[in-house]
């Protein structure tokens, strides 16, 4: 079986969406900071990128957790690999994810983190699959809506593959 990549969202597509984001973030966060935790692997291209572009000041960690193991469909439990170094209370705290599609990531470490005292958390994404949703999760800053189809590009792997991909793409198996 052989496999290729279709660009479903263009490198300048995405750029254009980041910088949107970041204004957006810049807005909200006037006069204050902001401390973005990064959720490894996938977000790590989305959060170095995104950071640029927000003009408050940034504080950046990282976490990371599995829900998924070794399949490619989310189990639902969250297991914490590697936590944050730094402290989130009293912080502007925004988990940036590479993609949401169940929601449990997302709905769990935003309850992780308002149990440490953030004094916001909000939620970013790159990409969206609603369709996929189990649990009810409002993301605050969503690059785009994709469909249900096994995403790549930009961080996102197919079996540790496709990461650097400047664009987003669909994995197509032959």
């Amino acid at each position: 079986m052989s496999e290729r990549v279709v660009e479903m969202i263009s490198e300048e597509e995405v750029n254009a969406r980041i910088a949107e984001i970041g204004k957006a973030i810049s807005e909200e966060f006037a006069g204050e900071s902001v401390f973005i935790v990064c959720v490894l692997r996938g977000a790590v291209f989305f959060a170095t990128e995104l950071a640029k572009r927000i003009t408050v000041p940034v504080t950046l960690d990282f976490i990371q957790v599995s829900s998924y193991g070794s399949s490619t469909v989310s189990s639902g439990d969250i297991k914490m690999i590697r936590d944050i170094d730094l402290s989130t209370k009293g912080r502007n705290v925004i988990i940036v994810e590479d993609i949401i599609d169940t929601g449990y990531t997302l709905g769990k470490l935003k309850n992780l983190f308002n149990q440490r005292h953030a004094k916001s958390v909000k939620l970013c994404s790159l990409l969206d699959k609603p369709d996929r949703r189990e649990m009810e999760v409002d993301v605050d800053y969503v690059g785009f809506t994709v469909p249900d189809k096994f995403i790549v590009g930009y961080g996102l792997d197919y079996d540790q593959k496709y990461r650097n991909l400047p664009y987003v793409g669909v994995v197509e198996l032959d």
